[in-house]
């Protein structure tokens, strides 16, 4: 539900972005490191929302499988200990039959 609501908000800028260009078409200059294009505001605006929107879920994304592979590892690690811990070695075999003759 949470993430239906985000979308639907992400959805609403994006029309009325794109409303309030269609309703201003000007000519812009935008002057961008490579180059300078001539566009106008709403092709702009949509483009620039688009990048934007695509790159912040890319990021989250990273950071998102990030979590996902640190939280994979430290659960196979908590098994690992967990069958060390259900299994006792065999110098703890030896300290408790040492400790049993001792008190026979």
């Amino acid at each position: 539900m949470k993430y239906f609501l985000i979308l639907l908000l992400a959805l609403v800028v994006f029309v009325i972005s794109v409303t309030l260009g269609a309703n201003n078409n000007q000519i812009v200059t935008f002057n961008y490191l490579i180059a300078k294009g001539d566009y106008s505001v709403s092709t702009l605006l949509a483009a620039l929302f688009a990048v934007g929107f695509i790159l912040g879920w890319g990021v989250c994304g990273v950071f998102y499988l990030r979590a996902c592979i640190s939280l994979r590892h430290m659960k196979r690690k908590i098994k690992r200990l967990e069958t060390q811990v259900e299994q006792p070695s065999e110098s703890s075999k030896k300290v408790v039959s040492t400790v049993a003759l001792n008190k026979e």
